[in-house]
């Protein structure tokens, strides 16, 4: 995943409900970010694409697709060894 961006604007996805991760990008979007990031890794893809879509069609009209990145990552499996995960990052910012 891309390095350098502000760690107060990304929100990482994971295995909490989907309107869990809505309310924590609405209030980051509330707070007056105009761009916020989604990032996501594994079988929590699908939960951060939904999420993104709750948030444009129900709760922030605005709210447009900038950039969805993905890629794979290697991670480190407990029994030793390397495993490759997709990962994928979703940048969602408000109409100015």
């Amino acid at each position: 995943m891309s390095k350098g961006k502000a760690a107060g604007n990304v929100v990482f996805i994971g295995s909490k409900p989907v309107m869990s991760y809505v309310l924590a990008c609405i209030t980051q979007l509330n707070e007056g970010n105009q761009k916020l990031i989604l990032k996501a890794r594994g079988r929590a893809i699908s939960r951060a694409v939904d999420t993104a879509e709750i948030i444009r069609h129900r709760f922030v009209t605005d709210a447009v697709i900038k950039e969805i990145i993905i890629s794979t990552e290697q991670i480190e499996r407990s029994e030793g060894g390397t495993a490759n995960v997709s990962a994928i990052e979703i940048t969602i910012s408000k109409k100015k």
